[in-house]
């Protein structure tokens, strides 16, 4: 496939609740029509992870955009790996409301793009962003979407996996004990009952973060297997 040169930019959005929002966004340069997809943070911000994440999306044809999600209580905020208690706070002060709202304004904003393709909207995210890419879903009528390791979505989304627009794509690391075996199959069971479409893929011999080179869980191989497994999933 082409890798597209890019470009990179800093945007503020008006979220529905009163507050502003910083996003880094990354797109392609070429003309659209082009696919959307939001890219949801880690617990430790729009980071140099994630906007890696989101420049990458951009090579492969997206126009991508990473909302600051702890822009309530951290602006700009980015954490180290090795200090999770200083995410907590921010965490912590998230709601299921605060959270519609910021992935309504990051996506308002990719609608607003004329070289966005309005029938190809998608979602991907990691840990807190994984269950926030599920979350999109329920809310959002996008084409698809993917979670990596996205945690709590048995303790918040339980009762809204059944509101699902779209299929779902889930990574997992089979030696996670972040996210139980119990809580990864209670999400597929809920999502089968209600008769939602899903791909589940679990590495077994991979951890919480495996997709993070900046984390001590980094799997190469299997980073690099579930990329080019949600490209594919993605252009399906």
């Amino acid at each position: 496939m082409q890798s597209y040169q890019i470009s990179n930019e800093l945007v503020e959005l008006s979220v529905n609740d009163g507050t502003r929002m910083r996003a880094y966004v990354a797109r392609p340069k070429t003309s659209g029509p082009l696919p959307g997809i939001l890219v949801m943070q880690e617990a430790f911000g729009v980071n140099s992870h994630i906007r890696d994440v989101t420049n990458r999306m951009a090579k492969e044809g997206y126009v991508a955009i990473a909302p600051e999600l702890f822009h309530r209580t951290g602006p700009g905020f980015e954490g180290d790996y090795t200090n999770f208690p200083s995410v907590m706070p921010h965490m912590k002060a998230l709601t299921i409301a605060g959270e519609e709202a910021d992935v309504r304004a990051a996506s308002g904003w990719l609608q607003s793009q004329p070289d966005v393709d309005q029938s190809k909207l998608f979602s991907v995210g990691f840990c807190m962003g994984g269950r926030i890419s599920v979350l999109a879903n329920t809310i959002l009528p996008l084409r698809a979407s993917v979670s990596f390791y996205g945690g709590s979505i048995v303790a918040e989304l339980l009762d809204r996996l059944p509101q699902m627009h779209s299929r779902v794509l889930f990574f997992w690391g089979g030696l996670d004990k972040h996210i139980p075996a119990e809580q990864r199959q209670k999400v597929l069971d809920t999502l089968r009952a209600n008769g939602k479409s899903y791909v589940n893929v679990e590495f077994s011999d991979a951890d919480h973060g495996f997709f993070c080179d900046q984390r001590a869980a980094y799997q190469p191989e299997a980073a690099k297997q579930a990329w080019t497994l949600m490209l594919e999933f993605l252009r399906a």
